[in-house]
């Protein structure tokens, strides 16, 4: 079986997309981006998003181009 291959992402469509830990962590498996976060200048390009864990509710702020590493993230509930 092929390793999956790292997802291309729009940043600006991340919202509400659903990702998978490749290694859970603390029950932590899947994730939902709740917010864009915008940079201070307006016309800067999007870095970091803010995902929140199903199981527990915590959220986390991350650099949007972390979800195309595949050892760490699946694009999808798995």
């Amino acid at each position: 079986m092929n390793p999956p291959t790292a997802p291309r992402l729009n940043p600006r469509k991340l919202l509400l997309s659903k990702w998978t830990a490749a290694e859970p962590r603390n029950k932590e498996k899947h994730f939902l981006v709740t917010r864009l976060v915008e940079p201070e200048a307006p016309e800067a390009p999007l870095q970091e998003v803010e995902i929140e864990a199903v199981h527990s509710g915590r959220k986390q702020c991350l650099p949007w181009r972390e979800l195309t590493d595949t050892a760490r993230w699946l694009q999808g509930w798995r």
